[in-house]
């Protein structure tokens, strides 16, 4: 590690303030500090969002399931309202990592950095997830512009993000063994407007796939998906799995969801 400046402020405009002065925010430090110990990232100062305690916390809204940027992973996996209104978003942050990362670990960490193959990207595009920041709201499908590409602005800070409510939701998720990330990592939603689906993992960044929407919206079924053709040409392919590998485990991990969702 190299000699830096770190911050610890109390609130809001103190954090407003470090960062026009140079900082760079620090949530959960689960990507941040191996790439500051691997000299990948080298920030002058280093402004730390832990003691703001509005950032952290979870509560049902209305129909919605509200969760503030520091919230841990753990915590939005041990949670009750979670657990009964979005049992697929309980079971995506029990599933990330290991202990140690989900006791950490952000969610708003986690959405800011949009690593291709994390885990909450896909419960947020699923859900039609709302963004909320010290400046305006994103909805979900505006926000995941590429691999670590957000539409977030220099210096603008996730505060939380809404949740709305689905009738049924689940997330299914392949392991790359030794990250565990999401080698293809499928999130499924049935609301009012139809089924949506998200997938992570398998290319440069999340997306959803029109062909899985459409027929989970005629029949939320496994059998649905099972002959929907999958499109290989932009996925990714690496030691771990080829293009059609990956294109064969969207359409697998797809019936897991809905099978999991259906319950």
């Amino acid at each position: 590690m190299y000699a830096f400046h770190y911050q610890r402020p109390a609130n809001l405009p103190d954090v407003q303030k470090a960062m026009q002065a140079g900082g760079q925010l620090l949530a959960g430090g689960q990507t941040m500090i191996a790439a500051m110990k691997q000299r990948l990232q080298q920030p002058e100062t280093v402004v730390d969002l832990a003691a703001i305690s509005s950032l952290s916390g979870i509560q049902k809204s209305g129909q919605n399931i509200v969760i503030g940027a520091m919230t841990r992973h753990q915590d939005v996996a041990n949670n009750a309202d979670v657990q009964s209104s979005i049992p697929g978003l309980a079971a995506l942050a029990n599933g990330i990592g290991d202990k140690q990362v989900r006791a950490m670990g952000t969610l708003g960490g986690s959405v800011a950095n949009n690593d291709p193959a994390a885990c909450y990207p896909s419960a947020l595009l699923a859900l039609g997830a709302t963004i909320h920041t010290d400046r305006r709201t994103i909805p979900a499908d505006d926000f995941f512009l590429g691999m670590y590409a957000t539409a977030l602005d220099a210096g603008e800070i996730i505060t939380a993000v809404h949740f709305p409510i689905p009738s049924k939701s689940a997330y299914a998720k392949f392991k790359q063994p030794a990250s565990r990330y999401s080698l293809v990592g499928v999130f499924v939603a049935q609301t009012a407007a139809g089924a949506r689906v998200a997938i992570t993992g398998a290319s440069s960044g999340v997306f959803r796939h029109a062909g899985l929407e459409a027929a989970l919206s005629q029949h939320f079924t496994p059998e649905a998906v099972a002959n929907i053709a999958i499109d290989a040409e932009d996925l990714n392919a690496d030691l771990h799995a080829s293009k059609a590998y990956r294109a064969q485990l969207i359409t697998v991990q797809t019936q897991k969801a809905v099978k999991q969702a259906n319950g």
